[in-house]
């Protein structure tokens, strides 16, 4: 009878129940807490690959600028640009060289993220804008894992990870002036050519193909007019009007990578267009004299003089009978160079300085035509100043014409996009057409018109140097450009 009691007690005992229940449980947590090293090294290791990924994928992408080496450059830069290290994966090691990624090109990607990318692969380097990197797996030993995964008999988690990025490059012009024009050889660059005369005479909208030295324009239409500026809410050729010849905030930025053009022979653009920095209005620009949109340059030798007396240089402007103004090549005298000069003007140099500076050269150290105009500003004052830069002439160099003057010297610089026209034929109108360089080019003389409806037009232009748009970025007076470089995916 007792012992039936005892084992009756034993049976109802509770005491020390709780202590199993821990017990188990502490062994559950410790199982967890342990796993949580294994999965927060698959966490590091995949961070350490996906930054990687991103780094390698944004150096990539920050050379395809379209030009013909583009992903020559973009290969070479992620292979020997990028350093980065991982882990836990495999073992801690350096991530360099092609050996931890692979590298593919696209020239679009679909809206949607989770649709395939495979349409726009290409090896093309003018198309080329995004780059995709897949790093290589890297494979993250478990150790308090394995033993948990044989204890309980489940399958081994997953330890595998990888990354994927991708990067695209976009260059954007801003504030710029809406020109383009054909470059005599895919070579030619700005930089390599300053001090050197250009004859761009206006291209046609016709079937004929343009050749070197052709200029047209940018379609309006491409370049978002800025809201803020002075060719807000104008359209048709008072558009054009205010975009090639007003100063000021003029448009925002656009992709330059695919520049829609226009012709340079069409109707409604004319010379006066341009010459209101010369101080001359007339024809369209007309009633813009004092307009402090249309300002006329600091300098504004130009060899010609009103007819008939009077301040304004009118529709039969007549040459100066004693100034002349900045000077060809003297290879374009000789007939030794067509659209395209070699920047020597010793001889029409010392007939400028003869007839100006009664052959004495005031600024012998000025070696082209934009150097001896700015000189010309800085020895009479600051921009703004308005005492005479010539005296005891026909022409004082300041405007005569109009109340007004810009204090920007390169109120005579245009910026313009220089395209190859034989790899991208132009006809006038042409969509989606890559540009090779912007060109800051001065203005050395009044732009001329044969007379024709629409008229043909002859811009003298010496080249000043890069506006920016070649890869590098850059910003300044006439135009502002951005490279950007981002993440995609």
């Amino acid at each position: 009878m007792k012992r039936t009691s005892n084992i009756h007690r034993f049976g109802q005992e509770d005491a020390g129940a709780l202590l199993v229940l821990w017990a188990v449980s502490i062994a559950v947590i410790l199982g967890i807490v342990a796993l949580s090293f294994d999965f927060g090294r698959l966490a590091s290791t995949q961070s350490e690959l996906q930054s990687y990924a991103d780094h390698v994928a944004l150096a990539a992408a920050g050379e395809l600028d379209g030009a013909d080496d583009a992903i020559v450059r973009a290969t070479a830069a992620a292979a020997n640009m990028i350093s980065d290290t991982q882990t836990f994966g495999s073992g801690a090691r350096n991530l360099v060289g092609e050996t931890n990624y692979t590298l593919d090109f696209y020239d679009n990607l679909p809206a949607n993220d989770q649709a395939s990318i495979a349409a726009g692969l290409t090896t093309d380097p003018n198309d080329a804008i995004y780059a995709r990197v897949v790093a290589v797996p890297q494979t993250v030993d478990f150790s308090f894992g394995a033993a948990f995964f044989a204890l309980t008999g489940n399958t081994p988690s997953n330890n595998q990870v990888s990354a994927v990025a991708i990067a695209g490059f976009t260059q954007y012009a801003c504030d710029v002036t809406p020109l383009m024009f054909c470059l005599p050889s895919p070579t030619y660059t700005a930089d390599g050519h300053i001090g050197e005369l250009i004859l761009l005479r206006s291209g046609g909208g016709g079937g004929a193909a343009w050749g070197p030295g052709d200029f047209g324009f940018l379609d309006p239409a491409k370049l978002n007019v800025s809201p803020n500026g002075p060719c807000a809410g104008l359209n048709g050729v008072q558009l054009d009007a205010c975009l090639m010849g007003a100063e000021g905030s003029i448009t925002q930025c656009f992709v330059q990578r695919g520049v829609d053009t226009e012709p340079g022979q069409k109707v409604g653009i004319e010379d006066a267009i341009f010459n209101v920095r010369f101080d001359i209005y007339k024809s369209i620009m007309n009633g813009r004299r004092n307009d402090t949109d249309y300002p006329p340059a600091p300098n504004v030798i130009k060899g010609i003089v009103p007819n008939g007396g009077g301040h304004c240089v009118g529709g039969n402007p007549q040459p100066s009978p004693d100034t002349l103004g900045l000077p060809r090549d003297d290879c374009f005298g000789s007939a030794a160079c067509s659209r395209f000069g070699d920047g020597n003007w010793l001889s029409g140099r010392a007939d400028y300085v003869t007839a100006n500076y009664s052959g004495t050269d005031p600024h012998p150290s000025a070696n082209s035509r934009y150097e001896y105009y700015n000189a010309e500003i800085l020895a009479a004052g600051v921009p703004s100043s308005t005492t005479p830069i010539l005296t005891g002439l026909s022409e004082t160099g300041r405007p005569q014409c109009s109340n007004n003057q810009s204090i920007d010297p390169d109120r005579r610089v245009v910026i313009a996009a220089g395209i190859d026209c034989t790899a991208n034929p132009i006809v006038g109108q042409t969509n989606n057409v890559p540009v090779n360089e912007f060109f800051r080019l001065f203005l050395t003389e009044p732009v001329g018109n044969d007379g024709t409806s629409p008229p043909t037009l002859d811009l003298w232009v010496e080249v000043v140097g890069t506006a920016g748009g070649a890869g590098g970025g850059s910003g300044g007076t006439g135009g502002i450009f951005r490279d950007v470089v981002q993440l995609y995916r």
